[in-house]
């Protein structure tokens, strides 16, 4: 890994805005830290309302272009940025670990998670297909086609700053839309490197903009206001989520939400506990635990729960905590010190409230973001460990005895995005997964996620779907048209 040497230290520090890199409106700039030791590694432009409509403008300019662009053209082009992305995999981590303070293992893992997205809807921009029909009546028939929706604006957040960007910008493109892209300010970098190598496949200008910007409420408001910008798709809190479709309500803008998560990971009885605890970890620990899918609530059959809790204990104690740059660190730093203390008062209001630890539990001395793998039990079910999503690295284990309880706990929760079922009934998994009011389910698995699957939650966890052909149709419209011949 290069540190910011090399391609990390040349990426553009100033917003993209129709092909052109230039410094905010105002002059202002975002200070972007190092996780594991609070340090200052750069400052980046922060968008003003103006630079944001600048870049709505810029794409509004560049989207009948780039609609009327051949789908095997787009494709092609597409193709090249997931080679460039490729290339230049071990830059990107290395930029990630830097502004996000993940290990180099996860680093390393979302780059290519991200890169495939692109080289997934590089297969898909060739396959917008319609359909044609005889009406019921005979008089026509119904042709239907799928036209891009027009200019998107996508909202990211830091957890994931190269692969929540890519999930949204490769079917865009493909779909033929041009973008707006506005990063967390938390992790700009990522997207800035991410939108120079879009620029150097020689995408058309303004068919990719990037504005960063600390300003976020009213950057996304004044884009949402205007009627160019048909489509938001965003990822990050349902709060957040909340707020932003009472404002796309105003100008009837499409809307695609990824919101929060409340995972529950149910264990029964007959579970192969050695599958059972590498998936735990998979699903508690990917990403130090800062993931929309990461477990959140564990719920353990009686039967198999001092096992299981005693293995995955075991597990947790082991994982070794440090500065991601270091390739033998499993955990990395929080983001910052606001998420580092929510999680430490989680942790000690399910104490005081009755629950024993297991492992961890104490935020460490020193420098940098970091909370240990923690492990709690006799968890009551009014501890908010358990209703809050706790976004890092912090299992509480409720035991339940019946199939019926174990799903009556798993819903009871407004979110609905993914869980988690391990099992050898293969009955019981389909019947319980059928039973969870969540939008995906990992049966005896502890990821879920894929380019090529359809990612998206129920209730208050999100609308519609990304990756899959179905992200691709987020970002067309359905045209009918009526015709005899």
């Amino acid at each position: 890994m290069s540190d910011l040497n090399g391609f990390i230290k040349d990426v553009p520090r100033d917003l993209l805005i129709g092909g052109h890199w230039r410094p905010s409106g105002d002059g202002a700039r975002i200070t972007v830290c190092d996780p594991a030791t609070g340090e200052a590694i750069a400052a980046v432009a922060d968008g003003t309302r103006d630079d944001g409509l600048a870049a709505v403008g810029a794409a509004a300019a560049a989207q009948p272009g780039w609609a009327a662009t051949a789908p095997r053209r787009r494709a092609e082009l597409l193709r090249t940025v997931f080679d460039r992305m490729t290339e230049r995999a071990e830059d990107l981590a290395g930029l990630i670990v830097a502004e996000n303070g993940k290990t180099l293992q996860d680093a390393r893992a979302e780059v290519a998670y991200a890169a495939e997205f692109f080289r997934w809807y590089a297969e898909e921009a060739v396959r917008v297909a319609g359909t044609v029909q005889t009406a019921p009546n005979g008089a026509n028939r119904i042709l239907v086609t799928r036209p891009p929706i027009g200019v998107a604006v996508l909202v990211t957040p830091w957890n994931f700053p190269a692969a929540m960007a890519t999930r949204k910008i490769g079917p865009a493109l493909a779909a033929g839309c041009a973008v707006v892209l506005k990063p967390a300010s938390a992790t700009p970098l990522t997207a800035l490197a991410i939108g120079a190598l879009i620029e150097e496949a020689e995408i058309p200008a303004g068919v990719i903009n990037v504005v960063p910007s600390s300003r976020s409420g009213s950057v996304v408001a004044a884009m949402l206001a205007d009627p160019r910008v048909r489509k938001l798709s965003f990822t990050g809190s349902t709060e957040v989520g909340r707020r932003l479709l009472t404002a796309a309500a105003d100008t009837v803008v499409s809307c695609s939400m990824e919101l929060g998560g409340n995972a529950p990971f149910l264990v029964f009885d007959d579970a192969d506990v050695d599958a059972a605890v590498v998936g735990a970890m998979q699903a508690k620990m990917r990403n130090g635990g800062e993931a929309c899918t990461a477990a959140n609530r564990f719920y353990v059959q009686r039967g198999i729960a001092p096992e299981f809790s005693r293995r995955f204990t075991e597990a947790m104690r082991a994982v070794r905590m440090g500065p991601g740059t270091d390739d033998s660190v499993h955990l990395g730093p929080l983001v910052n010190a606001d998420a580092r203390d929510k999680v430490a008062e989680l942790v000690d209001q399910t104490v005081k409230l009755g629950a024993r630890v297991l492992t961890g539990g104490r935020t460490p001395a020193g420098d940098g973001f970091f909370y240990p793998p923690t492990v709690l039990a006799d968890v009551p079910a009014a501890a908010p460990v358990l209703t809050e999503e706790i976004f890092g690295p912090v299992a509480p284990i409720v035991e339940f005895d019946t199939e019926e309880e174990a799903v009556r706990h798993a819903n009871d929760t407004e979110y609905g995005l993914v869980s988690y079922v391990y099992t050898a009934d293969l009955a019981r998994g389909l019947r319980v997964a059928e039973a969870l009011d969540t939008g995906m389910v990992g049966l005896n698995r502890g990821l879920v996620s894929d380019p090529a699957a359809p990612f998206g939650g129920a209730k208050q966890s999100g609308l519609g779907r990304e990756g899959g052909h179905e992200g691709l149709l987020e970002f067309t419209e359905s045209k009918y048209i009526a015709v005899a011949w």
